[in-house]
């Protein structure tokens, strides 16, 4: 059977008030210092050894003293108030500048397209910020591991998540070694991978992926087979490039590796678009300074390192 459970409401109501009146001594200096009444400390008072079922003060006329049960309990209170008042400053400060502890999942096939170039100067740009890069491959709960956010293929982020655009769509693309196709057949169609080896990709629920492509208005899965089966886009890369046959991997990955002519595109009429890549993250009322300084300068570097590509136009013209 479901049990009810209730918070206590006003656990802390009148500590505050007691607190500066044992270390005053003093009402009247004690609402002077929290800016309120007299009579308002002292019925914050009243309600609070009310509630505890002990009275914490003697008075008299000239003078307010501490009983046995208002030592105690001022022994108790005091630091465990000021370590909640320590508490909230750091988290005020937290949700207020950019700093703390940021963690970020990330798979590893993500790091030299959007991360490595731009860590360095994340980490000068923002000192008060410590950020924590865990690559993994699998799909983690964020809210349950500890997480700010996640960055993924946008094609495998939950509807319930806040998505951030990091990188345009890309194709996936097919590649091998030159080594590897010696003396094989270049396939020119779907159907020629039948004959080649074929690096596959185990996703994270254990299924290996099938290759996806794009054949007129239809999206065609191939079911390959080859040698390998890898958990992540940077091994097949990698095997792809000593020749163990070809491998489907997001261009960007493989960009360099094909035009040091490491490794030959091919199929290209037939290659799928993924979505991109997206930061993602739970939905909040508030995103913290520290995520929104993230995603700032993710995007003042990709608006840096585009205009950096675009050609230059003759002066004077628009």
């Amino acid at each position: 059977m479901k049990q009810n459970f209730t918070v206590r409401h006003g656990a802390l109501d009148g500590v505050e008030a007691f607190l500066s009146v044992a270390r005053h001594r003093n009402f009247r200096k004690a609402a002077a210092e929290l800016n309120v009444t007299p009579s308002a400390i002292s019925q914050a008072v009243r309600t609070l050894e009310a509630r505890i079922g002990a009275a914490l003060f003697t008075r008299t006329t000239r003078s307010v003293g501490l009983t046995e049960a208002g030592e105690r309990f001022f022994a108790r209170a005091r630091p465990a108030f000021e370590e909640l008042i320590a508490a909230s400053e750091i988290a005020r400060e937290i949700g207020q500048r950019p700093a703390g502890l940021l963690r970020l999942s990330v798979p590893p096939a993500v790091m030299p397209i959007v991360l490595e170039p731009m860590i360095a100067s994340f980490c000068q740009a923002y000192p008060e910020i410590e950020l924590e890069i865990v690559a993994s491959g699998e799909l983690v709960d964020l809210a349950a591991e500890g997480f700010d956010a996640g960055i993924r293929l946008g094609d495998l982020i939950a509807a319930d998540m806040i998505a951030v655009r990091l990188t345009p769509p890309f194709p996936m693309v097919v590649v091998g070694s030159r080594d590897y196709l010696r003396d094989r057949t270049i396939p020119e169609r779907i159907e020629d991978l039948r004959d080649h080896a074929c690096l596959r990709m185990r996703r994270s629920n254990g299924s290996v992926a099938p290759w996806r492509f794009v054949k007129g208005n239809k999206t065609i899965e191939a079911i390959v087979t080859g040698p390998l089966i890898a958990h992540d886009y940077p091994t097949l890369l990698g095997a792809a490039i000593q020749g163990a046959g070809l491998a489907q991997v997001p261009s960007p990955i493989a960009r360099s590796a094909i035009a040091d002519e490491r490794l030959q595109e091919m199929l290209g009429p037939y290659a799928v678009t993924s979505p991109g890549i997206f930061l993602y993250y739970p939905e909040r009322h508030q995103v913290l300074p520290k995520l929104r300084a993230f995603i700032d300068h993710i995007r003042r570097q990709d608006g840096a390192a585009a205009s950096r590509k675009r050609p230059r136009g003759r002066q004077g013209q628009s």
